[in-house]
């Protein structure tokens, strides 16, 4: 088996922006990802599989098995039509993540995509009561474009590294002339405790960039219905960010998509 994506619909968008929202810290980005796909309704259109996923299957309430994928689900929008990519896991590997993240780069490519926005959570290692929204981008030109949106872009909090899907997503779309950004909510860290807090910043943000408008009141019963497969895929999570934030000597990840 190689890394593949499967296609359930052709679609035709209009100058479609894609936004990822895999699970990481504190699952701001799934969080975010999947609030936006209920309340725009979005369907889905392409499923991707790869051997990178951990060696197992998820058991659904009726004991039916599943594999491990991401999705890709789209909205049509007057501003631009929404891709939307989220799923149950990331790589366990380095070379998967390259193998998965270029896949997944030259599948929107072909789609028309110019632009694309990662989202994750910035691990800080306390609670966070008023969540800012921290942000990099894959040129310096973007950011007077970003800053009027009240992203922290590091002046008095550098960033220095982000690992996983976020972050090579944003480099590998600088190299397929896609304009990137990826915006982190400031969460305490835990990989196994959800943060609305934060997927709720990253939401405000979100909803002015695309020219949508969000009821944002259902966020916590949004957050209950997703319990249910968040736990199932949660113990996945940890094992994953464990492999991902172990530093070699001497090095030091703070952020991990």
């Amino acid at each position: 088996m190689e890394t593949t994506i499967k296609v359930l619909e052709k679609v035709k968008l209009k100058k479609p922006i894609l936004i990822e929202g895999l699970p990481g810290i504190g699952n701001v980005g799934r969080v975010a990802a999947g609030y936006l796909i209920n309340e725009l309704k979005m369907k889905k259109f392409a499923e991707l599989y790869s051997p990178h996923f951990l060696p197992l299957v998820l058991l659904q309430n009726d004991s039916v098995a599943s594999m491990l994928k991401c999705e890709f689900y789209y909205h049509k929008n007057r501003k631009g039509d929404i891709i939307i990519l989220t799923g149950d896991t990331q790589s366990i590997s380095p070379e998967g993540h390259y193998e998965i993240c270029t896949k997944i780069i030259e599948f929107v490519s072909k789609m028309g995509v110019k632009e694309l926005i990662t989202l994750g959570g910035f691990a800080e290692g306390k609670k966070i009561d008023n969540p800012r929204v921290i942000g990099a981008v894959n040129d310096k030109k973007l950011l007077k474009k970003y800053e009027k949106l009240g992203i922290d872009f590091g002046k008095e909090h550098p960033i220095g590294t982000i690992v996983g899907a976020s972050g090579l997503l944003l480099g590998l779309g600088g190299m397929y002339n896609m304009n990137g950004l990826c915006i982190m909510g400031e969460t305490f860290g835990l990989p196994l405790v959800t943060d609305p807090k934060a997927a709720d910043s990253l939401l405000h943000v979100l909803v002015k960039l695309l020219g949508i408008k969000v009821d944002m009141s259902k966020l916590e019963k949004t957050i209950k219905e997703m319990e249910d497969r968040i736990e199932k895929t949660d113990k996945i999570h940890k094992k994953v960010l464990q492999q991902l934030s172990e530093p070699k000597k001497g090095e030091d990840i703070k952020y991990i998509g």
